[in-house]
């Protein structure tokens, strides 16, 4: 797991793609992931190139193994 920040009870990562489709495209990667664990990420795309994750486990309030987890799983679909 590179370059996340934890801050605020959750990790944090900025993603940079080279346009608007490929990061709607990394964002739709994530689902299936996401869905398999039942641990949901906030997303946001901004400056439409620009996805921001952050990941935390909000029934505990806090950065779990979880997350670490789809962090890393996150971390190889961006290179897809």
């Amino acid at each position: 797991m590179s370059n996340w920040t934890e801050k605020e009870n959750a990790l944090h990562k900025k993603f940079t793609f080279s346009g608007f489709v490929e990061a709607v495209e990394f964002v739709k990667r994530i689902v299936e992931p996401a869905e398999e664990m039942q641990h949901h990420p906030d997303v946001l795309i901004h400056g439409y190139k620009n996805v921001t994750i952050t990941l935390t486990t909000h029934d505990e309030d806090k950065v779990t193994q979880k997350d670490h987890e789809l962090a890393e799983k996150i971390d190889k679909l961006a290179t897809q």
